[in-house]
């Protein structure tokens, strides 16, 4: 699996992508508004299976340890979409910048659909 690598006075540090997907999906889901995150059939059998896959959160690093995220969600019905996705974006920025020495270059957030609170 993919990862991200840096070495310190003691050894070597390696931040898996599944990490940086679990800080944003928590991110995202602390947001008001966010009702769930899309997870495919894929993801929902790695469940079953043991093998926890958050959601469908597409996590790419350049060579340059700059971020893209794919963040896909649903939105409780009577929140405007717009807010909620920016808060998301900004959730997730922070969330990321706090917890990594990684540089968040895109956060891209897909409303996939609207769900009854």
């Amino acid at each position: 699996m993919p990862q991200e690598e840096s070495r310190t006075d003691l050894g070597l540090i390696r931040v898996h992508k599944n990490a940086i997907s679990s800080v944003a999906s928590i991110a995202a889901l602390d947001i008001p508004g966010v009702k769930s995150l899309n997870r495919s059939l894929r993801v929902k059998i790695m469940d079953l299976l043991g093998n926890k896959g958050n959601s469908d959160i597409r996590v790419e690093i350049n060579k340059n340890e700059e971020v893209r995220i794919d963040i896909p969600i649903f939105v409780k019905y009577g929140f405007n979409i717009p807010e909620v996705a920016n808060a998301v974006q900004e959730n997730v920025r922070i969330a990321l910048e706090k917890m990594s020495n990684l540089s968040v270059k895109d956060i891209n957030v897909n409303v996939v659909g609207i769900e009854r609170g």
